[in-house]
């Protein structure tokens, strides 16, 4: 039985913990800061008919006898760091669901090193991955790969109905908001929209052996042009419906890889993958997949599996077997 514990247990946490569950895991300890449920069975917040004997706790200590422990707080790594290091200390496993941990090296490259030297001392390992990034815009891309021997170019498209995400997804891409709002929200940070872009970008290339010259990463409010709804939610005229941006990697000037995310309210649901090889092409495309669920899955799907691929600091492309290249 696989002992595992929770950094975070806002709704994603929840999520987890929940499928975890029906995993037959073994919930030792949940840390959160929520003063709303610190001192509270992890049975009632989770909804269950039966209290479970574990309580919300503040302290990391309480995570101590966990083989893996699930980290859901922040996009950033600057911003979590302290929370991941305090989890090595336990000498347990992380799976991070943190966006720019997928590709710390990008962004942070001298927390990256710190937390692989901290990972490889405390002999664990950790790996930040999810839905998108993690897997739909780049990990699956390179799964696609494995029948070209070389590949010229590779693109990645994700789309969404905001309105049938969490109020919090909703709030991040500033929903309902007139677009001078939401373009200041954005440029300060306050709203962050989708995080992850370049780090797609990067595990794609490192999975195809690719040094990119430059990356090129934005997004941009969408403004609804006529009053929409969708799945109950209402958006007039002239505010923000969405999000869109994209995330592109040049070699020699030229494009090789680009990823594209776009969530409005109303929007069709799908991903599209194609990937252009040196004498054929393939396409791939998908009816949609649930973020939420799906990034509590990935990383259920892998707490048994991360202790086998040895201490430190992991990205997705270490546990994919093969490699192709782009030329």
């Amino acid at each position: 039985m696989l002992n595992v514990g929770f950094y975070g247990f806002g709704y994603i946490g929840r999520l987890i913990a929940k499928i975890a569950l029906e995993r037959s895991f073994n919930i030792i300890g949940v840390v959160d800061i929520d003063p709303s449920i610190v001192g509270r069975d992890i049975g009632e917040v989770l909804g269950l008919s039966d209290k479970l004997g574990v309580v919300v706790s503040s302290r990391v200590d309480s995570l101590k006898g966990s083989d893996v422990v699930f980290h859901a707080t922040g996009s950033y790594l600057d911003k979590v760091y302290d929370q991941i290091v305090s989890i090595l200390g336990i000498r347990a496993d992380v799976l991070s669901t943190c966006e720019t941990l997928a590709y710390p090296y990008y962004r942070y490259p001298i927390l990256a090193r710190r937390l692989d030297e901290l990972a490889i001392k405390n002999n664990v390992s950790i790996l930040g991955t999810g839905i998108n990034p993690g897997f739909l815009l780049d990990t699956l891309v390179i799964i696609l790969s494995a029948p070209f021997n070389s590949i010229v170019r590779v693109e990645a498209s994700r789309s969404l109905d905001a309105a049938k995400r969490r109020e919090p997804f909703r709030r991040k891409i500033g929903l309902g908001l007139d677009i001078d709002t939401a373009r200041r929200k954005m440029e300060s940070g306050e709203l962050t929209g989708h995080v992850g872009y370049a780090e797609s970008v990067l595990l794609i290339a490192d999975a195809l052996s690719i040094n990119l010259a430059k990356i090129i990463e934005a997004q941009e409010p969408i403004v609804a042009d006529s009053d929409i709804e969708s799945s109950g939610v209402k958006i007039q005229r002239g505010y923000v419906k969405g999000v869109r941006g994209y995330g592109v990697g040049y070699a020699n000037n030229r494009e090789v890889i680009r990823v594209e995310f776009k969530a409005y309210v109303g929007a069709d649901e799908y991903e599209d993958i194609l990937i252009e090889g040196s004498s054929y092409s393939i396409r791939w495309r998908s009816t949609g997949t649930p973020g939420d669920m799906g990034t509590a899955a990935v990383l259920v799907n892998l707490a048994e599996r991360i202790g086998d691929y040895g201490p430190g600091l992991l990205t997705m492309t270490d546990l994919i077997p093969f490699k192709s290249i782009i030329k």
